[in-house]
């Protein structure tokens, strides 16, 4: 991608249209570049150099979009924890979180490998606000797991909350242990594959009791 001179921006010599398309189509390969580096090979020891190049961008614009590599961080951590756990129309049933889930941790996503998307919310910055939003984000799964648990009758668990946050573990359990060589048959099951165990462990925690 060839991104417009930062100059050109400020000064407004590309029409207006022109601008916030450009605009939006850095921050989304800024956003896809970040969230490979992250999850690959995690904060630290990726720089904002390595992820302006793989988007094909100046590295001035991670600081004029996201403000740091911090920023950066962030944004990708709630748009994963978005992504995953949007809890949707109120059609959204407890069928559709196993087609979430079994989908998260065998198919790509963003151009990563299958399972990035949950590896990413597990890796440490070492930095406190980093660190800080990485919970919040995860926090957010959990209750939008449990948001749809309750509209069909599971908010009769005291512990519901609870609950979707085991559901979450095993998701990024299988994450981590898929990306693991040797451990078969869950490293090369297919998403159909793991429906049906899926299914059944999602109904045991969440559905309503009784």
């Amino acid at each position: 991608m060839t991104e417009p001179d930062s100059n050109d921006e400020v000064e407004g010599t590309q029409p207006e249209v022109t601008r916030r398309r450009d605009a939006t189509a850095t921050r989304r390969a800024l956003l896809q570049a970040a969230r490979r580096r992250f999850a690959s090979q995690g904060y630290a020891s990726t720089t904002v150099r390595q992820v302006a190049d793989d988007a094909g961008v100046n590295v001035s614009l991670i600081s004029r979009y996201y403000s740091s590599k911090e920023g950066l961080f962030e944004a990708c951590l709630r748009s994963a924890a978005e992504s995953f756990a949007d809890a949707g129309p109120d059609s959204v049933g407890l069928d559709d979180v196993v087609a979430v889930l079994s989908g998260q941790v065998t198919r790509s996503a963003w151009g990563q490998e299958p399972g990035d998307v949950l590896r990413l919310l597990l890796r440490s910055s070492g930095d406190p606000v980093a660190e800080r939003t990485r919970v919040e984000a995860l926090t957010l799964m959990g209750r939008r797991l449990a948001d749809v648990a309750a509209r069909h009758g599971g908010d009769r668990h005291p512990d519901l909350v609870l609950r979707s946050q085991l559901v979450l573990a095993t998701a990024l359990g299988i994450a981590i242990l898929r990306s693991a060589t040797g451990l078969h048959p869950l490293g090369d099951a297919t998403a159909a594959e793991l429906e049906a165990p899926l299914h059944d462990l999602v109904a045991a925690l969440l559905a309503p009791p009784g």
